[in-house]
């Protein structure tokens, strides 16, 4: 009788505590779903009643497996004392920015303006009662720490603040929000050439780290569309520092912790400059743009390593992110262990675990007595010489994590990270590739529309943004590249046509609706999708033969001439577009294709038996397929 009455007051406990989340379908609004604070998603109610009420608004912005998100939430969101100021004194919204990355990209964007660096999850924002922002951080501990305010003294401060001197609050939401607003016109321009390949290899040279491989320092992240960049810059120039910067920050990844040494795949970044110990998310994206840079290496060096991590990244992907033919967003950083959360519990490895395998095999991956990470071991390649039992010896490692929970998988499927893995998996698989994206169409390209994300059981909500679109025309154009199959060229030029609609009103917007967002070149975690926009552009131009594409390609190039100059690094995948439109896309138009000792080529398929070779404007070489070849070279 006593397990059945304190059963039902758990689940009574539980239930008081739901807020307007329960019936979201995000996982991670889910995740807050039962937490004390009063949560609202993000909608017109809110607002409405922060309004209304005259109270402020409390925004927060994570994704389901971010470490620190679920820090505040432990800390501070589960908490009695935090909930019951937000609950009296705030509105309180919870956003998912992967379901929601307009939004995240907006609140980013004030967070920088008030920081002047960029942000991250979790992001805090505070509001005024008519929705201005007049406060921004990321990760706020709940007490006071080092000197800095922690949340429950910040929120009760700006209760003060309202209550007793508003318009030290007011001020600082009206500069914000005059700014957001101010239309921000192109100030500079550069000439762009092909010398500008050198540039982006020499800007990277500035910033590497020649001892560890990588760019910058602690924490050093993968910048996988740099590496592709330096691939491709190879590939057009033959520039060997190119090849070799490249290829030594895979090199050095593929030793690295970053890299699951035990189930393949990569973690999101490295805490150290070493590459030793990961932050042990995993991430879709991260994956995808590894994949085609590994490939791509593998393509240039014939270096069978380089394959080999494709084969197991491939495999991880599939073993936990692939369902039903298309691709979960992330898996989490920490495991439940006894009950309770810990950073990387799956991934590392005590020493009595693992003391009993073969001792060379330890000390190929680095395991001592004392541990590298919190006393305990994360495997990483500490030895040049492959030990014969190596197989063996993973089976046993394997064994050991299968007794331990995996880390939470966030079920999401996204219209953008599909594509870039799609598009990366046509250099791997074309069958499963076309497979996938057939099945994605299917989900979500529905009655014309296209649509964002899809939570798997859940029905279809959130329309495409301008990344969705950009990534999942590149997809078209690539299954277009391998098969020939014209209703992957029909649908590109479809969607390309209404992102251009959509999304371009004298300059090109991530969104619209509910704030005007701008897309911008530069990429950040993952590669920019105004250039791969362009890209598309560019390549639909000459496939379709339609000179409007071209301006458009042009345009965007044009308006961040300047800051692709002057940044090449940061503007990696600007300048291989860049390096396009100076050197021409040729579209070869035969009925097969053939190795083409050229950049930018694209293949059109004809019945004609003759091979041309054109240019957006004119064909310059009739013939046979030598023929052809010649007259490219001579062109």
């Amino acid at each position: 009788m006593g397990k059945i009455l304190f059963l039902i007051l758990g689940v009574l406990m539980l239930e008081s505590y739901s807020n307007f989340l329960i019936n979201e379908d995000s996982p991670y609004l889910q995740q807050h779903a039962h937490n004390p604070v009063k949560w609202y998603p993000f909608s017109k109610e809110a607002f409405d009643k922060a309004k209304k009420e005259n109270k402020l608004i409390f925004l927060s912005i994570g994704y389901s497996t971010c470490h620190w998100c679920h820090v505040m939430e432990e800390e501070s969101f589960e908490d009695n004392e935090v909930a019951d100021i937000l609950n009296k004194y705030y509105i309180s919204i919870k956003v998912d920015r992967e379901e929601m990355p307009d939004i995240d990209r907006y609140f980013q964007d004030i967070y920088y303006i008030m920081n002047n660096r960029a942000g991250g999850w979790p992001l805090t924002i505070i509001m005024t009662p008519d929705a201005k922002p007049f406060f921004s951080a990321t990760y706020i501990p709940k007490n006071d720490k080092y000197g800095h305010k922690g949340l429950v003294s910040l929120l009760e401060y700006f209760v003060d603040l309202q209550n007793n001197d508003y318009q030290k609050i007011q001020e600082v939401s009206e500069e914000i929000d005059s700014y957001m607003k101010q239309n921000q016109k192109v100030k500079y321009k550069a000439k762009l050439d092909l010398t500008l390949a050198d540039r982006l290899v020499e800007s990277v040279k500035k910033n590497y780290d020649f001892e560890y491989g990588g760019v910058g320092s602690a924490p050093k992240f993968p910048h996988a569309s740099l590496i592709i960049a330096l691939l491709d810059i190879y590939k057009i120039t033959k520039n060997e520092e190119a090849l070799n910067l490249a290829t030594d920050m895979l090199d050095k990844m593929l030793k690295g912790g970053i890299y699951d040494q035990i189930e393949g795949g990569f973690f999101r970044y490295s805490v150290d400059e070493k590459w030793m110990i990961p932050h042990f998310e995993k991430m879709l994206y991260t994956n995808a743009e590894l994949l085609e840079a590994y490939l791509k290496a593998y393509e240039i060096t014939k270096n069978p390593v380089y394959k080999k991590i494709a084969d197991e990244l491939v495999q991880f992907v599939n073993k936990r992110f692939k369902k039903n033919n298309l691709y979960f967003s992330a898996s989490d950083a920490d495991s439940i262990i006894n009950g309770k959360k810990e950073e990387g519990a799956y991934f590392v490895y005590s020493y009595d675990e693992i003391k009993g395998i073969d001792k060379e095999v330890l000390d190929y991956y680095g395991v001592s007595v004392y541990g590298n990470f919190e006393g305990k071991n994360h495997l990483y390649i500490a030895k040049d010489e492959t030990p014969k039992n190596l197989n063996e010896a993973k089976e046993e490692f394997l064994k050991i994590r299968q007794t331990k929970q995996y880390p939470f998988v966030d079920y999401k499927i996204l219209t953008s990270w599909n594509s870039l893995y799609i598009a990366a998996l046509f250099d791997y698989d074309i069958k499963e590739a076309l497979i996938s994206l057939d099945t994605l169409l299917e989900t979500l390209y529905k009655n014309g529309k296209l649509y964002h994300q899809i939570v798997i059981g859940k029905s279809l909500k959130i329309e495409a943004n301008f990344e969705d679109y950009s990534f999942l025309i590149a997809t078209l154009i690539k299954a277009y590249e391998k098969t020939f199959n014209e209703k992957y060229l029909i649908l590109a030029k479809k969607l390309i046509d209404e992102s251009i609609s959509k999304f371009y009103h004298k300059e090109w917007f991530y969104s619209i609706k509910p704030f005007k967002v701008k897309a911008k070149i530069e990429g950040n975690a993952y590669v920019s999708s105004l250039s791969v926009m362009a890209e598309n552009l560019l390549k639909l131009a000459i496939l379709t033969e339609n000179l409007d594409y071209q301006k458009l390609a042009s345009d965007i190039i044009e308006n961040n001439s300047y800051m692709i100059f002057k940044y090449p690094n940061v503007f990696d995948k600007g300048v291989i577009v860049s390096l396009a439109l100076k050197k021409g896309y040729i579209v070869i138009k035969s009925k097969d294709k053939f190795i083409v000792d050229y950049p930018f080529v694209e293949f059109k398929k004809t019945d004609d038996d003759k091979v041309y070779a054109c240019r957006i404007d004119n064909c310059f070489a009739i013939g046979s397929k030598d023929e052809v070849i010649k007259k490219i070279k001579e062109n």
